[in-house]
């Protein structure tokens, strides 16, 4: 019989993932996998999040679960994290930040082994069109040096062509959310406002879509108290939930398949991916297949 491995003893081997969003705070799901962290805003060399989306999205990617005893793991729990924060405490940032941070990844991309770049920031109304297109350039590049890079398709829909531009690259893997019927009856899912394609670049956009209402995932408010912690983990809904659940499974496919390209890693998620007979510009390929992914053959 094969022994299996323990993961925390090969996190040498584990994927690693670059989040370019609000920052990251001190959680024990996360703690011990913070490779790096770089403050584009205010040049903090200590990682913080006052916001605490960044820390819910890494949450989603790789928490370990260990505040809540296992039940709320992310989905490749012992990935390696980098974190660029280019958004305020609002939520808010500009065109040059975020291009900065996606520079620093493809300058640090051999140095920290990145493999996977999560990009859960939605793009609203766009003022510089000019430096709109330099940034869909450089996601292009970063997807051009190997990198899987995985964007929210944004929460402006639901009418058509209503994709965050980062998402309406052609290459890119674009996520986009649908709850596939868990919440039936309920209204104000993040299905019902998920970004709907097509793009310009792309008739099949988004690529495919995954959960993003309620999802429960770490709390940069969390604290320690005696033999446990005190708010650890708080639900947030939106494309940007959905965008890291697909990262963590690219991570996953990785770190089975270090070997992949980028490309290949696409391919498989799309190909694995469950058709919920939604439109084309809905649901892309459909909703994306953990198991499946894994377990495809090579």
């Amino acid at each position: 019989m094969e022994k299996r491995q323990n993961p925390k003893r090969n996190l040498e081997k584990s994927c690693c993932i670059y989040l370019t969003g609000e920052g990251i705070g001190n959680h024990p799901d996360l703690s011990g996998r913070i490779d790096a962290f770089y403050d584009f805003l205010h040049g903090e060399r200590n990682a913080y999040d006052d916001s605490g989306h960044g820390t819910h999205v890494a949450g989603c990617i790789g928490g370990s679960g260990k505040a809540s005893g296992g039940m709320y793991k992310g989905i490749c729990p012992w990935c390696r994290l980098i974190v660029g924060k280019v958004l305020d405490r609002n939520g808010d940032g500009n065109m040059d930040d975020m291009y900065r941070g996606v520079e620093w990844v493809l300058e640090n991309k051999e140095r920290y082994h990145i493999r996977v770049l999560n990009i859960s920031i939605g793009i609203g109304h766009i003022e510089n069109e000019d430096r709109m297109h330099e940034l869909l350039e450089i996601v292009d590049v970063a997807w051009n040096s190997g990198m899987v890079v995985v964007c929210a398709a944004g929460n402006m829909g639901p009418e058509p062509m209503t994709l965050s531009p980062l998402g309406s690259s052609k290459k890119v893997i674009t996520v986009g959310c649908h709850d596939g019927g868990f919440y039936s009856g309920r209204s104000s899912l993040c299905e019902s406002y998920s970004g709907r394609g097509p793009s310009p670049y792309a008739v099949k956009k988004p690529d495919v879509v995954a959960p993003g209402t309620d999802i429960m995932s770490c709390n940069a408010a969390c604290r320690a108290s005696f033999r446990k912690y005190r708010n650890a983990y708080i639900k947030k809904s939106g494309t940007s939930m959905a965008t890291p659940i697909v990262s963590g499974a690219a991570a996953l496919l990785l770190q089975k398949y270090p070997e992949l390209s980028n490309e290949q890693v696409k391919r498989k998620i799309n190909y694995s991916a469950t058709d919920m007979h939604e439109p084309w510009t809905k649901q892309g390929w459909g909703m994306v297949n953990v198991s499946k992914l894994i377990k495809i053959a090579y």
